[in-house]
This record gives structure tokens, C-alpha cells and sequence, in this order.
């Protein structure tokens, strides 16, 4: 057995806990790049060029240097245990692909909403869908060296409760995208030890995910 096989093994022995996680936003936002930044594996990536058979369906506008665009999802892992492994999934965010979106959230136990504030209300669908599916998320700005906006006023153009975490990031830097991750664990933790009579999966899950805190963090 070679050990690319053998590592593949490894990983299926250990791996009884999956938990995952979705990175969902509008076209161009940086999804894929922080499913690469992070992952601990080579990521599989469902990328295709950029044609121009997709101008007339395709909204480029604020993105029209991209030459690549993820057709189904982006997918990475992240050990966070001896048994327990975070899958990391990256929506599509073209609006002919948001089909795929509702069966992406089935069984997530929560989401990242990455937005580009140049571009806020790309990111009003992602929030509407994860609010009807009654999925917890947080929200992180990925720096595109915009406008700078305050919180208050991103909080008010995506109509958040305050409640929900708001948060910067670069998802190219490896330690901002895991930043982002820890945040939306520590608030999925939050949620799970605050509901009275939780589920005792749910409260599992929050004490595997704490692996990713600082001081646990791989």
C-alpha cells in the first residue's frame, strides 16, 4: 500500500465524528479561497473557466477580472481530534447554481456568510436562505480594500440581529480564515450550552469544535 492509500485509511479509521461547516456568499466574495487557506488537505475544488457564454446570465459586475468560478462546491477538512473532523463546504455563488444551496445546509451544523462590502447586497440571499433553514451562521468581510463601513452600518444594510457575530478577515491568510472559524464555533457553543434542554449531539459537537480554539488549535 502505498502512502497516499495508506494516509486515506488513517483518516477513514479515525474520522467518526464529521461535522460540518458551510462557506456560503455571493459571486467573487472569496469562498473557495478560504476553503484553500485553511484545509489540511488538498482541497477538492469544483472550479471551470469563465466563458463568454455566461456574460448574459452571470452579474460581473465589481468582479470582472474573475476568470474562474466554482460550478457545484469547494469541500476541505480540518482534524480537529483523535476522532472528530470538521468538513468544510464552499457554495456556489452564482445565482443559476443557488439550486444546490438547500441540499449544501442539510446537516450543517452551522455557516460562514463571507460578503465583500463593496458589495453588501450580494449577501442577502445567503442570509435569507440559512435564516430559513433555520441554520445559525456568522458574518465575516473578507478585505478586498474597499470602502471602509462601520459595523453598525453592515449590520444595518444585511439586517442583522445583534446577536450574530460580525467579523474582518483576509481569506487568503490561513490564521484570519481559522480566526473566522474559531468565531463561528465559539458561537455555535454559545448557542447549544444557552438552549434550555439542548440536544446532548449538539452540545458534543460544541466540546469537538473547541478544538479549534487557540489553544487547542493544530
Amino acid at each position: 500500500m502505498d502512502s497516499a492509500t495508506s494516509d486515506r485509511a488513517a483518516l477513514r479509521a479515525t474520522a467518526d465524528n464529521g461535522l460540518k461547516i458551510v462557506v456560503v456568499g455571493g459571486f467573487g466574495v472569496g469562498k473557495t479561497t478560504m476553503v484553500r487557506s485553511v484545509s489540511e488537505i488538498r482541497p477538492l475544488n469544483t472550479e471551470e473557466t469563465m466563458t463568454r457564454a455566461g456574460e448574459a446570465v452571470d452579474d460581473l459586475d465589481g468582479v470582472d477580472s474573475k476568470t474562474s468560478t466554482t460550478v457545484a462546491f469547494d469541500f476541505g477538512r480540518i482534524t480537529l481530534d483523535e476522532r472528530s473532523v470538521l468538513y468544510l463546504f464552499g457554495a456556489p455563488g452564482q445565482e443559476r447554481f443557488w439550486f444546490l444551496w438547500d441540499r449544501l445546509f442539510s446537516g450543517t451544523l452551522g455557516a460562514v456568510v463571507l460578503v465583500d462590502t463593496r458589495r453588501l447586497a450580494d449577501s442577502w440571499y445567503a442570509i435569507d436562505r440559512l435564516e430559513h433553514h433555520g441554520t445559525p451562521f456568522i458574518v465575516a468581510c473578507n478585505d478586498f480594500g474597499g470602502p471602509l463601513h462601520t459595523e453598525q452600518q453592515i449590520r444595518e444594510a444585511l439586517d442583522l440581529s445583534p446577536d450574530v457575530p460580525l467579523v474582518e478577515c483576509d481569506a487568503r491568510d490561513r490564521s484570519s480564515s481559522k480566526y473566522v472559524l474559531i468565531t463561528l464555533v465559539e458561537y455555535l457553543y454559545t448557542l447549544s450550552t444557552a438552549r434550555a434542554g439542548g440536544d446532548s449531539a449538539d452540545a458534543d459537537g460544541g466540546r469537538s469544535l473547541a478544538a479549534l480554539t487557540p489553544e487547542h488549535s493544530p
